[in-house]
């Protein structure tokens, strides 16, 4: 009987160093992943960072609104003379009859 528990024993212990193994595999990947997560932010910040410095990214949006704002300003004139035109129409109906 005493034969009969030792292989009991042997079977619990590598369970729980199975276990313990199993658990520090895990943990190590997972500061792995973490690690690599953080390196990539770090390289993607870093390739912003330079544009942020030099001011070139707030140039290139102040440019773009500025040219909107022309282009909207061109598409109102556009809208005014037509409605003077329609107006213009509609009096000369008007005037006709």
């Amino acid at each position: 009987m005493g034969q009969h528990r030792e292989p009991a024993t042997g079977t619990l212990t590598s369970l729980i160093s199975g276990a313990v193994l199993g658990a520090a595999g895990l943990a190590w990947w997972l500061i792995s992943e973490a690690e690599r997560r953080q390196r990539s932010r770090q390289q993607r910040a870093m390739l912003h960072a330079p544009r942020m410095q030099d001011g070139s990214e707030a140039l290139e949006s102040f440019s773009d609104t500025e040219n909107k704002g022309q282009h909207l300003e061109h598409r109102v004139e556009e809208l005014n003379a037509a409605i003077a035109d329609v107006r213009r129409q509609l009096e000369d109906l008007g005037a006709r009859t």
